[in-house]
């Protein structure tokens, strides 16, 4: 396998399915900060594959109840559990709080060394976000 994993490329994406997929991509993209890379929609407007990035890391969402082997084999799966870095906690918290999402834990600093918080998406998806980037060593 050439070029399939290369420095700087994510080689993980996490793929989560929503009932209301637009719903998700606005809280992630207004809430969390990510930035909208591709929203392919059917013709019916229904959200079949979205990718949305934070730093160099991708998250892929799509709706859930549509056909194929993926979308079914996650049927009625989740929540999911995602962990982002980001550089400035406090100020992503507070961006999020404005929006109104979930606040689980607020910024807390853990003794690792990491300072991070944790939200729920309205599906009941959960967001960690912090300062600690494992392999980064440290």
């Amino acid at each position: 396998m050439t070029g399939a994993v290369s420095a700087g490329v994510p080689s993980i994406y996490p793929t989560i399915l929503y009932r209301d997929a637009k719903a998700a991509i606005r809280t992630l993209t207004d809430a969390f900060g990510f930035t909208e890379l591709r929203v392919y929609e059917g013709e019916d407007g229904e959200v079949l594959h979205a990718e949305l990035a934070s730093g160099n890391g991708v998250v892929m969402l799509g709706s859930k109840g549509r056909a194929g082997i993926f979308a079914k084999a996650m049927g009625d799966a989740g929540p999911a559990g995602v962990y982002v870095v980001v550089e400035d906690v406090d100020a992503h918290h507070a961006r999020a709080v404005k929006h109104g999402v979930e606040i689980l834990m607020v910024p807390t600093d853990q003794d690792y060394g990491s300072r991070d918080y944790m939200a729920r998406d309205a599906e009941g998806n959960i967001w960690s976000f912090g300062t600690y980037a494992p392999g980064a060593g440290g």
